[in-house]
């Protein structure tokens, strides 16, 4: 983790009196929040969304699956181009073993 910024902001306690949470609580469900929304925008990776949220990247995954969300997001001409890849890197990969 690089320098950090501590940031202040102000709730009024009726909010966290209506939630029937804590302070760390708040913060730590508003944080982690924060992370899902900027990740589904894209606006922060997977590794960036997870240590915002104070996660490693499997709990952040695991927490992203609990919501429905989709850690891989790809549309068909990607997928097609990631098999055509996978494709080509076999049959290279076949062909050197026969050469060796």
């Amino acid at each position: 983790m690089g320098k950090v910024a501590e940031l202040k902001i102000a709730v009024d306690e009726s909010i966290l009196v209506s939630l029937k949470e804590g302070k760390q609580k708040f913060v730590r469900e508003m944080l982690l929040n924060n992370a899902m929304t900027l990740y589904r925008k894209r606006k922060l990776s997977l590794g960036k969304a997870a240590e915002l949220a104070g996660l490693d990247r499997i709990d952040f995954i695991r927490k992203l699956r609990d919501e429905g969300e989709y850690i891989f997001d790809y549309d068909d001409e990607m997928i097609d181009e990631m098999i055509e890849g996978a494709r080509k890197a076999l049959k290279l990969s076949r062909a050197q073993q026969k050469h060796a």
